[in-house]
């Protein structure tokens, strides 16, 4: 078999096979076995394909050969960075959203969706493709996500936080906004798995699983826990942050991933566990297989430190 001349630069990405011809690409070259045919009238370089990827690359020639369309629901989510489920983060299929009124779409790969957008919820991110902004994805996601996912994904929307150590972390949108805009919002199909979801969404979380052990300790009765609670001194100064702190009964928990099992950070975490204790705090730590084994261990382990800073069941039950 021959090996196929090699394309010029600008066809490393997907692309359109009329775009090709125009530069002096012939059909037979547009049919050589380098190049992969997801969709009719496009056509994807084999050595891209790895490279899951670039989901903008992937998705502009579905965006050119549809120009009122736009990227929406999970793939406008990985576009934006908002966290997902891990079937989601390599979906197959590209989601667009097109007028109701448009014509129907029929194509490999692709999911159309009808959907009547207000030109503020169309952006046009710095990747060069149009998709729903990430407030309408955070509704459009909610007939997608079950509830403990679509608040992680509201979480990541608004956390901000400025630590005395680490990067200042600013909100992708004002958890004022998010709010007024899904309250705002109507006749949107899902909007009340949105609002429950954003009854749930707080301000200050790092991580998708420090939201899932929240909501884990609240579904169990617990006293509140609050997302990045400072610890503070005898001076009413903030000492350290904490994952989830009840500060009624002096209690913290720290979700510990997998970074923790490094060597320098075992050094800085027993450091900071001595400081937990000279403040006089209960710390509670809970890993992934803490989580693996299930919500009543996971409650449990907090109990018993809720415990020691006064707590009876039954009594300081979270919100």
């Amino acid at each position: 078999m021959r090996t196929p001349k090699p394309l010029p630069p600008s066809f490393s990405d997907p692309f359109l096979a009329a775009d090709a011809q125009r530069a002096g690409l012939t059909r037979g070259r547009l049919r050589a076995s380098d190049l992969r045919i997801p969709s009719r009238g496009i056509r994807v370089p084999r050595a891209a394909d790895g490279d899951a990827g670039d989901l903008a690359a992937r998705a502009r020639p579905y965006l050119q050969l549809l120009p009122d369309a736009v990227l929406s629901h999970t793939t406008a989510a990985r576009l934006h960075g908002i966290p997902l489920p891990a079937s989601f983060r390599r979906e197959p299929v590209l989601h667009l959203a097109r007028a109701r009124a448009a014509a129907a779409t029929s194509r490999r790969h692709v999911r159309c969706h009808r959907l009547n957008l207000a030109e503020s919820e169309i952006v046009l991110p710095s990747e060069g493709v149009r998709a729903t902004s990430p407030v309408r994805t955070f509704i459009d996601l909610a007939g997608m996500l079950a509830l403990p996912d679509l608040v992680a994904a509201g979480d990541w929307l608004v956390s901000e936080h400025g630590r005395s150590y680490g990067q200042v972390r600013r909100a992708v949108v004002r958890f004022e906004v998010l709010r007024s805009y899904v309250d705002g919002a109507r006749w949107v199909p899902h909007i009340r798995n949105a609002r429950a979801a954003v009854d749930l969404v707080r301000v200050g979380v790092d991580s998708v699983p420090e939201t899932h052990l929240r909501l884990l300790l609240r579904e169990a009765g617990l006293p509140t826990f609050h997302p990045n609670l400072p610890l503070l001194d005898a001076e009413g100064k903030p000492v350290l942050w904490s994952d989830l702190g009840c500060p009624e009964f002096r209690t913290c928990v720290e979700y510990d991933g997998e970074h923790h099992l490094m060597r320098q950070q075992q050094l800085r975490d027993h450091n900071r566990d001595l400081l937990v204790s000279e403040l006089q705090w209960h710390q509670v730590k809970v890993s992934a297989l803490d989580m693996h084994r299930g919500p009543e261990w996971v409650a449990g382990k907090v109990v018993r430190g809720l415990k020691l800073g006064g707590w009876t069941p039954g009594a300081g039950l979270g919100e």
